[in-house]
This record gives C-alpha cells, sequence and structure tokens, in this order.
C-alpha cells in the first residue's frame, strides 16, 4: 500500500516529546546527534521547546503514518520572547544544567558546548535586525520527511500565521556547517545578510514603501489544509533563481 503522505497541522501539547526528539535527531547540522549527546533534551531545550510552550500558535508539525517527523516553530517578537525565557525558561535550566568548567567543556560535543552555553549566555537580537525582521524561526525534519517540499509547507504555514499576527519580517541563523540548509533558504528567495561566524537569512513581509504589511494569504494555512497561496509564493522565488526546492 502507498505510505500516507504528510500533512502539516498545529502543535498540540502532547507533541512536545516529539520536538524533542526530532531536535536532537538533527542537532548535527541537520545529522542525527543522538550519540554525542549525554542529555537527549538538550538541544530541544534551547531550540523547540520553550517556542512551542510560549508561543504554540506559531508551531506547527508535519506528521506522517510513521508519526510526527517534522517541525516549525517561531517567536513573533524575538525581543520579547528573549525577556520572557529570561524571566520564565533560563533560570531552571541553568540549575539544572551548571556551566560546565573549561575542562569539563573539553570532553563535551560542539552541540552540548553550543547549547550550554547558550542556556548561560543567550545572545539577544539586535535592534538594527528586529525593527525589520523582528520574527525568527527554527525548523527540522527527520530524513524521511526531507526532499518531499515538507519544509517548504512548514515555511509557507509559519509565515502566513506570523503574518496573520501582524509580523512584518522574520529572520533566521544557519551554522556555516550546515551548507544543505543554507541552499534550501536561498533557494527559497530568502535574501542573505553579511555575517562572519554564521549565516543570517531574512525574509521582508512588508511592502515596497516599508509599511509593515503582509497581504493575508487566502488559502494559507487553515485547520489541515495546505497553504497553497504562500508556497506558491516560495515556488516563485525558487524559480527566480532557477533553483529546486527540495527540502
Amino acid at each position: 500500500m502507498p505510505s500516507e503522505p504528510a500533512r502539516i497541522r498545529p502543535y498540540r501539547p502532547d507533541d512536545l516529546d516529539e520536538l524533542y526528539r526530532i531536535c536532537v535527531q538533527t542537532a548535527d547540522n541537520g545529522q542525527d546527534a543522538t550519540s554525542i549527546v549525554r542529555d537527549p533534551r538538550l538541544p530541544g531545550h534551547v531550540y523547540a521547546a520553550p517556542y512551542a510552550l510560549f508561543e504554540p500558535s506559531l508551531a506547527f508539525v508535519a506528521q506522517d503514518a510513521g508519526g510526527v517527523g517534522g517541525y516549525v516553530v517561531a517567536a513573533l517578537d524575538s525581543q520579547a520572547f528573549e525577556q520572557r525565557l529570561e524571566r520564565d525558561w533560563w533560570p531552571a535550566l541553568r540549575a539544572s544544567h551548571p556551566e560546565p568548567s573549561q575542562d569539563l567543556a573539553h570532553g563535551l560535543s560542539p552541540q552540548e558546548q553550543f547549547a550550554l552555553h547558550w542556556i548561560h549566555h543567550p545572545l539577544g537580537t539586535p535592534d538594527e535586525l528586529a525593527r525589520g525582521f523582528p520574527s525568527h524561526l527554527h525548523i527540522n525534519l527527520v530524513p524521511r520527511l526531507q526532499g518531499q517540499g515538507i519544509g517548504q509547507q512548514l515555511i509557507a504555514t509559519v509565515i502566513s500565521a506570523l503574518g496573520d499576527q501582524g509580523s512584518r519580517g522574520l529572520h533566521l541563523h544557519v551554522a556555516l556547517g550546515n551548507q544543505r540548509a543554507a541552499g534550501f533558504y536561498r533557494h527559497l528567495g530568502f535574501a542573505e545578510l553579511p555575517a562572519d561566524d554564521v549565516h543570517v537569512f531574512t525574509m521582508n513581509f512588508g511592502d515596497p514603501d516599508g509599511r509593515a504589511v503582509l497581504p493575508r494569504l487566502q488559502g494559507g494555512f487553515r485547520g489541515d489544509s495546505h497553504p497553497d497561496r504562500a508556497i506558491e509564493r516560495l515556488e516563485v522565488a525558487a524559480r527566480a533563481k532557477s533553483q529546486p526546492v527540495t527540502a
């Protein structure tokens, strides 16, 4: 029998463990980091769980016959979200995950080092980035859902949701070692800002005059329907670059 196609649906509270699982299975530049992190929930503490818990209206999952295999999460106002984490999320994690000494850090994987550093020393969104691109997102897919357009659908869905909530633009960061992800965002028409140690991608929802307007994506995500108009917008950007969208 043919396999059940993946569908995009809103996040539910009982999906949280699945987000943690997917996050660690993609934490090594898109590859499985289960064998190199001692606490399998550590990556999810940084990149997934707080978004689903504090901004569930901007969290969506991709589910097929094998279960939940992908997600996208976002923060509408990055700076306000960072303040919320400083108040309601990081303190408990700092207590349960002490910052390692320099000697102990040498025995940790880069993924563990980065996550622990972020828990104790999170970088805030610069004002100049927040002014034009106040929202940000994280997206991950396990291998079985890659290369089917699911990532494209998830991003179109969250773009529609961000627009509905009044966002004027979003940004995201991609590690220099994750060239597949960087190519994916280029293919979707994201602009890339100059940076030395990370890829910084942005998408402006405003009109040419700079007003904070994102036209409602009629036919975008509603219930379990696919965000057709948002996907069409991304496909046009991809064709303009003469590159296929593979995620």
